[in-house]
């Protein structure tokens, strides 16, 4: 089996440094690093160039597009038939592609996906981010678990495989961003490929660095799953309405307020509630009393994040004509 890493970078040089130095220790080294870099100023071909006497790198540079087209780029010119794709922010354990060679001899699976960790060296702030992308408190646990809620495991691009046949089949991404991997994961199911995790193919994932950051990426998560929902209805189900129901409950505490004091106070008794429970949840995990506080702002930069995401394009969605609602015409993709 060959595999062909795709890996799509846009201004992150530094990251991509790290990526393929995790790449270059595997027990298991990839037949072929495939590098799309999608316009970037800040351009990372001295990086490519460093670790081609330990790796078969491959370099290209195509105008900007978003990560999905990015990515089909790479698929195109990849020469092996199982394509794995690395967000360019990923550290790869050694074991991983012994892992996923393993799996996919003893149980093969056409596309695969796996968790994500927080590294022992990310900073606090960046285990709280990761912490709150993988709690079961909040949207992030759904993710890394082995079937989507009420359905077939969906991978996401972060951390995924897939044969050269699912490729060849289907194509790659239609849309370059707002949701492009759970638009892709839905055509290879409904294609009847077979999908699963691979819980020992986990990778670190750096993400953001500060609450900012975190809360403008999460924000277009929301936005993604309404775009997600013009191309494929069914894939909007009551429990994605679950941060926006939350984010409507903060905004309007201070309302209960003036409605009564006890209503008030039992309306207050909820983000109380949550907050413990996270905080007991991340210190069990973390083992760091700083990490675990730090996790609860996380957990709730992100479901109000997520949710003000959700609440802006779906109105925005509910304004449009009936027709670009089935169709995503004349939706305006964000750099």
């Amino acid at each position: 089996m060959r595999f062909s890493v795709i890996i799509p970078v846009y201004n992150r040089p530094d990251e991509l440094r790290e990526l393929l130095e995790s790449l270059s220790q595997q027990t298991r080294i990839p037949d072929e690093i495939v590098v799309v870099e999608d316009g970037s100023v800040n351009r990372a071909d001295g990086v490519a160039e460093s670790f081609k006497n330990r790796l078969n790198v491959r370099y290209f540079f195509k105008p900007n597009g978003g990560q999905g087209f990015a990515r089909n780029h790479g698929f195109e010119r990849a020469s092996g038939d199982y394509f794995v794709i690395f967000d360019s922010d990923a550290l790869v354990p050694p074991h991983y592609f012994e892992t996923v060679e393993q799996h996919l001899q003893a149980d093969w699976l056409d596309a695969y996906g796996g968790p994500d960790r927080a590294h022992p060296n990310f900073t606090p702030v960046q285990k709280a981010i990761s912490y709150s992308m993988t709690s079961p408190f909040t949207t992030g646990g759904i993710r890394g678990s082995k079937k989507n809620l009420g359905g077939k495991y969906h991978p996401r691009s972060f951390n995924m495989g897939f044969s050269r046949k699912v490729f060849e089949k289907i194509g790659g991404y239609k849309i370059s961003r707002m949701g492009e991997d759970i638009e892709f994961a839905v055509r290879i199911i409904e294609t009847n490929f077979k999908t699963g995790l691979i819980p020992e193919a986990f990778i670190y994932h750096k993400r953001r660095t500060n609450f900012r950051q975190f809360y403008r990426q999460l924000r277009f998560f929301g936005r993604s799953r309404i775009n997600i929902a013009r191309f494929f209805p069914s894939e909007l189900r009551l429990v994605h309405t679950f941060p926006a129901l939350f984010t409507l409950f903060m905004f309007s505490l201070p309302i209960w307020f003036f409605v009564h004091p006890v209503l008030f106070g039992l309306a207050v008794s909820v983000p109380i509630l949550l907050s413990i429970l996270i905080l007991i949840d991340a210190y069990r995990q973390e083992k760091s009393l700083k990490v675990a506080i730090l996790s609860v702002e996380a957990a709730f930069v992100q479901l109000i994040g997520y949710g003000v995401g959700f609440l802006s394009e779906g109105w925005k969605r509910l304004l449009e004509p009936k027709s670009h609602q089935e169709t995503g015409a004349n939706i305006e993709y964000p750099s």
